[in-house]
């Protein structure tokens, strides 16, 4: 039997006390209170409530590399991106690199693949489907039902995925940004018992007071933490925190106790803060993870003091898995799959002939995910809308990458400020889709067809040069590790920073340029998306709409 002294974290009865703690064949047979004779401190290890792991840029197991050595030890993990691109073979990847981490990794089955009928997927995970895959080991939940008008309308496809759920006594996840409260009420009592969208403490507050918890979400691009820390003051018990995406550069930097540290500096109860990445989700998604209790599995941090949370050991089911900074576990080679048929595209294919110069203009606002848009002047050379640099309202392209003979939708962005050269991505959610924005169009060509030639991932282009990091599993991960993907990808970010750019997380803030389900005005493979009233429209912005509005063409459609 092996024996830890320190001072026991207690989450359960919100206590600290000096004592030792037994453990033999991975289960925490006794704790006993008594002269500790150290001053380390023993608690509970991390749960990020929600991620995707894809959004490292890193495999589970490369993911877990990272994590454990901040003291993470447990996840609950949406592999939606992978789902999107290569389906139920892309879920069964995840599962499967998962398993051979030490990492207790656990799974939500995607919801929402695709995502909506507004853009093109590489796989469709159906109502049949989903029922089986919440059947495997490792599944806790159903992931984040974006379809709220789906489960408003009562959808028969969507209904079905959440009575699947129900069936097998596993929460649904939500994802209901900026809706009415009568609109949350019937989505609340639909049995969606999360959501991690929340911007403001008006929207969290009135999703808590019908039943649901609220996940604080602080990841690279969407940082809510500042503006829902007041909720610890007044629903604690409703909280989790989460980091939703999550890129390579910033998993390196540190990880949930950093954010623990920042909210109790902040004079924020330590035991509240702490429940949030510890008790609550393991109550919330039954994960059987330990909690520093007698007959737990032995899943705990040691660290040095609870002000700075510096990591001395890491153990899981009883084994030591990081110690003194040097991780105690090897990563495993994994079979990498993909799903890419496009062909290169010509600087002909993303004109656009005009003689007007009003343009609709998607509006970035950086650290947000939401947009906003406006019409603006671009300029018109040899009857072709071009970018216009002094304006800073850029050419934005977004091209399916799973059909040869798709054609390029093409739109204008404000907020990236490049002053020359390209920057693109494959990991465009939720379909992944490849999108890019530049100056010129022989810049945004080269870009394009860097990412075709590489089946996927990052590239920038600076004049005659093109820079990239190719991402072979799937278009969206790298079997590399996370140390050696974020050097790669802050170089990239770096060169971007250098064409003009001032967005704190540029890639992943393109990332979500494409995604049809959060406001206001998006670009996908299909064309320029207006999400407040579901409709396509127009770039020019003296043309009719296309299509009608959405609430009179059905949830099918979502």
């Amino acid at each position: 039997m092996k024996e830890y002294s320190g001072n026991i974290v207690d989450v359960v009865s919100k206590e600290i006390f000096q004592g030792k703690v037994f453990v033999e064949d991975g289960i925490i047979k006794k704790i006993e209170k008594c002269d500790a004779q150290s001053s380390k401190f023993i608690l509970p290890g991390l749960v990020d409530s929600h991620i995707h792991i894809e959004s490292s840029m890193v495999t589970p197991q490369r993911f877990a590399e990272i994590a454990l050595q901040y003291g993470v030890v447990a996840v609950v993990t949406d592999p939606h991106e992978i789902s999107n691109v290569c389906g139920e073979d892309g879920f069964n990847f995840m599962l499967k690199d998962a398993a051979l981490s030490p990492m207790k990794i656990f799974f939500g089955v995607p919801s929402c693949v695709p995502s909506t009928s507004f853009e093109t997927s590489g796989a469709t995970l159906n109502a049949e489907t989903v029922k089986k895959l919440l059947k495997k080991d490792r599944v806790v939940c159903l992931s984040e039902m974006m379809n709220f008008v789906g489960v408003l309308n009562n959808d028969k496809e969507v209904i079905a995925k959440i009575n699947a759920a129900k069936d097998v006594n596993k929460p649904i996840d939500g994802h209901a940004p900026a809706i009415s409260e009568a609109q949350v009420k019937q989505y609340a009592a639909a049995g969606i018992s999360t959501d991690h969208e929340c911007m403001t403490l008006g929207e969290a507050r009135t999703k808590i007071k019908y039943g649901m918890k609220i996940q604080i979400r602080e990841g690279s691009a969407a940082k809510n933490l500042n503006a829902l820390a007041p909720l610890f003051k007044e629903s604690p018990e409703s909280l989790m925190l989460c980091s939703d995406d999550f890129h390579p550069d910033d998993l390196i930097k540190g990880y949930l106790f950093g954010r623990v540290k920042t909210l109790v500096g902040e004079g924020y109860d330590f035991f509240d803060v702490l429940r949030a990445v510890t008790l609550n989700p393991v109550k919330h998604y039954n994960l059987n993870l330990g909690l520093l209790q007698e007959g737990d599995s032995a899943d705990f941090v040691i660290v040095d003091d609870i002000k700075n949370f510096n990591i001395s050991e890491v153990v899981i089911d009883g084994k030591t898995l990081v110690k003194s900074g040097k991780k105690l576990f090897e990563v495993t080679d994994n079979k990498p799959i993909n799903n890419f048929n496009c062909k290169k595209i010509k600087a002909s294919d993303i004109e656009i002939e005009s003689q007007t110069h009003e343009v609709r203009v998607i509006k970035v606002i950086d650290k947000e995910l939401f947009t906003e848009s406006f019409t603006g002047n671009v300029g018109v050379k040899d009857g072709k809308l071009v970018s216009d640099t002094k304006k800073d309202i850029l050419k934005i392209v977004c091209l399916n990458r799973y059909n040869l003979n798709s054609k390029p939708a093409v739109g204008f962005i404000n907020g990236f400020g490049l002053r020359f050269g390209a920057i693109g991505s494959c990991v465009a959610h939720d379909s992944h889709n490849i999108i890019c924005v530049g100056v010129d169009d022989d810049s945004i060509v080269n870009c394009i067809n860097r990412i075709i030639s590489n089946k996927g991932g990052l590239a920038v282009v600076t004049g005659q040069n093109i820079f990239d990091m190719q991402l072979k599993i799937g278009g969206i991960m790298t079997d590399t590790s996370c140390q050696v993907a974020a050097q790669k990808y802050s170089s990239l970010s770096t060169l971007i920073k250098a064409l003009g750019c001032k967005l704190t997380a540029p890639f992943m803030t393109l990332a979500f340029m494409a995604l049809p389900v959060i406001p206001k005005l998006k670009i996908t493979d299909k064309g320029l998306f207006n999400v407040n009233d579901f409709q396509f429209v127009d770039v020019i912005d003296d043309r009719s709409p296309r299509g009608v509005p959405f609430c009179k063409r059905g949830p099918e459609n979502f």
